[in-house]
């Protein structure tokens, strides 16, 4: 019995040490470090959805907080807002189209003379369009009105493009033309996305990079509701309304574009005591409109199922 338990211990010793096995003999085996496996992170898996019933809460806030601000100021008040990245829609009074539009209505012209010229613009028609828009130049715009054709033309291009509520000024007057904060929007659709008025994308990038690039002393207005960062294209007007108890009528309208915004937002007011009034009502409502929009849009998150349906 004892050989036997010797001759199995001798098997063991042998497939232990057999031929080739390092660290046999009278040296110590060597140590084989164990395989640790670093930890997994598994990412948590959530879902993220709009928040219907908060959004809508805060925009009934905004909105009845917009029009507690406008009853405290002077003179009419109307805007309209879109904004194309979330759908957000915000207005008052927006389709009030007796509103003058004053050197607003520069735009109108540039765009229809592209749209009757097919982008044949000389180099003097294209000095004229800059000075029109970035300084707006009267005398520049007096030309170009001149050339589109005066209000008969313009009336064309309006039906054209959809400008429903859009009525050129009388005679050489464009500065009288009445428009609503909702055409407003609907003008800058057109120059954003094309449409049936025959602008070409390099058309329409012109004109919006000149309202890009406007004087620093005529940037105004709607660039209240920017962020830091966001890029603004706009233009103003203001007039004297010497027949309306010595009032003006000051309006701004314009495209807001950064990370998760691209705000459309018109504002007009008219019968104001002066120029400075009309300017600060448009930037009130303008800035209240900026800060809160994403307020509109809340988001909420759950985790993900654990046992989806295959």
């Amino acid at each position: 019995m004892r050989g036997k338990w010797m001759a199995g211990l001798g098997l063991v010793l042998a497939v232990g040490c057999g031929a080739g096995a390092a660290g046999c003999g009278a040296g110590k085996a060597p140590v084989v470090p164990a395989v640790v496996e670093a930890p997994v992170k598994v990412a948590r898996c959530v879902l993220k959805f709009r928040d219907t019933r908060l959004g809508n809460a805060a925009r009934a806030r905004l909105s009845r907080d917009l029009a507690t601000y406008a009853r405290g100021r002077p003179g009419r008040i109307v805007y309209a807002a879109h904004d194309l990245v979330t759908g957000v829609r915000l207005g008052l009074g927006e389709h009030e189209h007796d509103m003058i539009t004053a050197s607003g209505a520069k735009v109108d012209i540039l765009a229809a003379l592209l749209s009757r010229r097919d982008s044949r613009l000389d180099a003097g028609e294209r000095d004229l369009a800059a000075r029109m828009i970035r300084e707006s130049d009267n005398s520049a715009a007096d030309a170009l009105w001149s050339r589109v054709g005066g209000g008969g033309a313009m009336s064309d291009f309006y039906a054209r493009i959809g400008l429903t509520e859009t009525t050129p000024g009388p005679s050489q007057y464009w500065g009288g033309t009445n428009t609503s904060p909702a055409d407003r929007l609907r003008l800058l659709k057109v120059l954003i996305r094309g449409g049936k008025g025959g602008l070409t994308p390099a058309d329409r990038g012109m004109v919006l990079g000149l309202m890009e690039r406007v004087q620093p002393d005529q940037a105004w207005g709607v660039s209240a509701a920017a962020r830091p960062g966001d890029r603004v294209a706009l233009k103003n007007g203001w007039t004297p309304r010497p027949f309306i108890h010595n009032t003006w009528a000051v309006t701004s309208y314009g495209r807001i574009a950064g990370p998760g915004r691209d705000l459309l937002l018109s504002v007009q007011t008219d019968q104001q005591p002066g120029e400075g009034t009309g300017i600060q009502t448009i930037e009130g409502i303008a800035r209240m409109i900026g800060t809160r929009l994403h307020h509109l849009t809340p988001t909420t998150t759950r985790p993900c199922p654990t046992n989806p349906i295959p």
